[in-house]
């Protein structure tokens, strides 16, 4: 050891802090090794934090030179750059550090090296052969660098770093690809990378399987950071007969924040059709979200002198908002305005192409907690494609207080405490509605309030729960209807024996008009119900089962309401026609409403609904285990009789059954039955018993079966979402990628290895002993994943009266490393065709693809 070092070897636990170096687990033993505070002030150390440096092998300081020296796996910190490797050298005086690899001796070539420097600076790594690095310009040079990230990484000949975001780097490979040998990546002869930002790179060569493309592109940006980031959206080219070629899709998107964005597409076709599309989307965590989109099109269809050719121009609005303006108050919006023929000549979705009616809702709630108030405000909107029909509320209004007891004491939560007439209870409901409909170009306009008051009590007498109550009803209109009915003349010729005659006859001539005046219209039903459950209980204890319970819940109820078609109540009014009959009418039955019913109702009504369960054993080898309740079957029936009505008093019997097997298997279904007997297609106030023709007659029988079972439910197996990154999901706006593609598809889930879902559905309808109706269908949804790589997706549905498929579709998707294959076909129907789609997975390059498709995916 010479004298110009220190006159020991100091390993990775011993320290020297002579220039503010200190061990990187204690700093309790700077005092015992360090030099004098005054050779500290006289050197010319211009660090102004701890360098902490430990090594494998050995420690060595100059002192004179102000030079440090690691030897295997030396390692250093400063500050927020560490540096790890086999050879270590830190000048102090210009703060200069050079790291190298060391020859690895299980390589017999003796070219290879072990222990290469691995630089980390934040959350960046790079790694090389050689590093030089300057702790206060924080400027460096690697040789034969590496730059990993999350989804991508960068390599070259030569790096050299110029700022804390920017590098130059010589003979650069970028790629996506995690494998090494990376399957794709990009060779340039100069690259520039900003850290977070972008990398630019000039004459790139695209290699694919090591194998490079011929032609190499001059210039061209990469991303360097994933998520949402500002650029162009590329354009899908294509032809279409009646609109020439085409590009579709082109457009930028800006990611103006973290909580902002909007992205612009643009189509074109040669022929002179243009179309233009923008979307906004806003997010404020915890408060609102949202999005607006809008579209025009001029679209030309045909050659110039086509007598088939057309023009159209068509647009779309929509708006999305949903917002929570406090915990009792919620703004929630879903509004479309769009041309009848915006989808037809615009959407690429086969679910828009479908598409007969556009929904638009928007509805502003507030509810007060304690009174138990609630108010509403909607708008609604309904168009319909196919006939430009728009029927629209604008707006309805709704007041609602729910059931409160005005006479019940404070406390007195207990029935049996109570006393009869804290057991009464009331409620309210108010609504305000402004119809407006267009239908073959003619407006119409209704509005009108309507008042509901409900007055009920609960109490119970013995076994049985008691329900007195009354309704109230009462509608506000401006207008009602006048119908009046004007004798013409009618003049008919008759020939007879060669004589011609006239005769004049008298003939109807109906005229409807709406009288403006405030009326109202007012109604009520009283009624009474009874109610009790009945359980049957079977011991079983055998074979896992503890006992079988059935449960009987009768039920029955009288209601009465009086016939306010008679003159007394003044909701009816009448019209004589040309043969002398009188026909009633009620003048506000085109009211928003309604009117008043017609006909006294005494109705006997009868329910019976039976509940068959089954309780488990408990496992004695698990002392945490616990019975469990299944329900086996839910069978239910009712009937009611009209005391008031003067023929068909008895209605139809209505069953209804639903049963769950487990979580494998849902059947239900349902059936009604006459008792009258049909002649000549009309029912007849005679019942089928009295006929001999038995007790009654099935008019509707419906039953469906549903299952849906995937390899996570046999399994046992279960997924949560707890790890899921609430942040992003609010960034999300719309629940949907960033990504801006022309075929939206959903990405592949391979966490669960298999899911089917199968639903049957069946309906007899049978008016009439010699009239029926069958419906039947089976739906099939599948998700298969042959292989880790391969999935396998199968959608349709098969019509048992028509005997064909309608709507299948079918997808293929492959992962191949850095690339992935999308394939979906549907091979039959109006809108059928295929897409396949090769492309790079990287959402950053994912327009980096080969695609070809025809029919319903060609772009139109």
């Amino acid at each position: 050891m010479t004298a110009n070092y220190f006159a020991q070897e100091i390993n990775s636990s011993d320290t020297l802090a002579a220039f503010g170096v200190m061990p990187a687990d204690s700093l309790a033993l700077r005092d015992s090794l360090a030099l004098p505070d005054t050779a500290v002030q006289s050197g010319k150390v211009d660090l102004d934090a701890i360098v902490y440096a430990n090594s494998k092998d050995s420690l060595l300081f100059d002192v004179n030179s102000k030079m440090m020296y690691l030897f295997g796996k030396g390692e250093v910190k400063y500050k927020n750059v560490e540096l790890k490797s086999g050879r270590i050298e830190t000048n102090f005086e210009t703060n200069d550090l050079a790291a190298f690899g060391i020859v690895d001796t299980s390589d017999t070539s003796k070219t290879g090296f072990a222990e290469t420097p691995v630089l980390s600076e934040d959350s960046e790594v790079y790694e090389g052969t050689s590093l030089k690095y300057n702790f206060k310009s924080k400027r460096g040079f690697i040789s034969m660098a590496r730059n990993n990230k999350k989804d991508q990484r960068y390599l070259g000949e030569r790096v050299k770093k110029v700022s804390n975001e920017t590098f130059f780097i010589k003979d650069g490979i970028y790629t996506t690809c995690k494998e090494d040998p990376p399957h794709t990546h990009f060779s340039a002869s100069e690259m520039k990378v900003i850290q977070k930002d972008k990398i630019i790179a000039k004459w790139i060569f695209l290699y694919i399987g090591g194998v490079p493309l011929p032609v190499p592109v001059p210039f061209a940006v990469f991303p360097n950071e994933s998520g949402r980031r500002s650029g162009i959206i590329p354009p899908a080219y294509g032809d279409d007969y009646l609109r020439g070629q085409y590009f579709r899709n082109f457009g930028y998107f800006w990611a103006i924040s973290d909580y902002l964005d909007f992205a612009s597409n643009n189509d074109y076709y040669l022929k002179g059709g243009f179309a233009t599309r923008g979307r906004f989307r806003y997010v404020k965590r915890y408060s609102y979200r949202g999005n607006i989109n809008a579209g025009y099109s001029y679209v030309k269809s045909g050659e110039e002198n086509d007598p088939n050719r057309s023009v159209s121009q068509d647009y779309n609005l929509s708006v999305l908002h949903n917002q929570q303006i406090n915990p009792t108050t919620q703004l929630d919006a879903n509004l479309t305005f769009q041309s009848r023929n915006f989808n037809s000549n615009n959407a690429t979705q086969y679910d828009d192409l479908l598409r007969t009616d556009i929904v638009s809702n928007a509805t502003l709630s507030k509810r007060w907690d304690e009174s138990g108030n609630s108010l509403t405000i909607n708008y609604n909107r309904n168009q319909k494609l196919q006939t430009g029909d728009i029927t629209e509320d604008l707006p309805t209004v709704r007041f609602s207080k729910s059931q409160s007891y005005p006479f019940r004491k404070k406390g007195s939560a207990a029935s049996a405490d109570q006393k009869w007439y804290e057991l009464i209870g009331y409620s309210y409901n108010s609504q305000f509605r402004n119809n407006r409909s267009k239908q073959n170009g003619v407006l119409n306009v209704r509005g009108g309030i309507n008042h509901s008051l409900g007055v009920s009590a609960s109490p119970k007498i013995g076994y049985f729960n008691i329900s007195p109550r009354i309704s109230y009803t009462e509608k506000w209109y401006n207008k009602f209807q006048k119908r009046t009915n004007y004798l013409v003349d009618r003049s008919t010729m008759l020939v007879e024996d060669g004589d011609t005659s006239y005769v004049i006859t008298k003939a109807d001539s109906l005229v409807i008009e709406d009288v403006h005046r405030f009326s109202s219209v007012r109604s009520f039903d009283i009624g009474v119900g009874a109610s009790t459950k009945l359980y049957g209980m079977l011991q079983a204890n055998t074979l896992g089962i503890e006992a079988f319970r059935h449960t009987i819940q009768p039920t029955i109820s009288y209601s009465f309401s009086p016939d306010f078609s008679k003159d007394f109540w003044g909701y009816y009014d009448s019209y004589i026609t040309a043969d002398g009959k009188e026909v009633r009418y009620d003048r506000f039955s085109g009211q928003i409403f309604g009117g008043a019913s017609s006909g006294e109702r005494q109705n006997i009504n009868m329910s019976l609904d039976n509940i068959f369960e089954m309780k488990t054993l408990k496992d004695p080898t698990d002392t945490t285990s616990e019975a469990q309740k299944i329900r086996l079957l839910n069978l239910s029936g009712s009937i009611s009789y009209n005391f008031a009505a003067d023929s068909l008093k008895l209605s139809q019997l209505s069953l209804s059954y639903r049963t769950d097997i487990g979580n494998l298997l849902n059947l239900s279904g349902s059936s009604s039955y006459t008792f009258y007997d049909y002649i000549e297609s009309r029912q007849v106030n005679q019942f089928l018993a009295s006929k001999g023709k038995g007790l009654f007659r099935l008019t509707n029988f419906s039953f469906s079966a549903s299952t849906s079972i995937s390899g996570e439910k046999l399994s046992g197996e279960s997924r949560d979402g707890k790890n899921q990154d609430i942040e992003e999901e609010d960034n999300d706006v719309v629940r949907r990628t960033d990504y801006i593609a022309l075929y939206e598809e959903q990405p592949p889930d391979f966490t669960i290895p298999w899911d089917l879902s199968l639903n049957y559905n069946y309906n007899l309808s049978k008016p009439t002993p010699d009239y029926s109706t069958v419906n039947s269908g089976l739906g099939l949804s599948m998700n298969l994943n042959i292989t880790k790589n391969w999935k396998v997706s199968l959608r349709g549905n098969y019509d048992f009266q028509r005997k064909e498929i309608s709507a299948p579709d079918i997808r293929i998707y492959r992962d191949l490393e850095c690339w992935e294959m999308n394939f979906s076909w549907k091979p039959i129907g109006r809108y059928r065709g295929f897409r396949f789609e090769l492309r790079i997975k990287a959402p950053e390059l994912q327009d980096l693809k080969v695609t070809r498709s025809k029919g319903l995916y060609s772009g139109r």
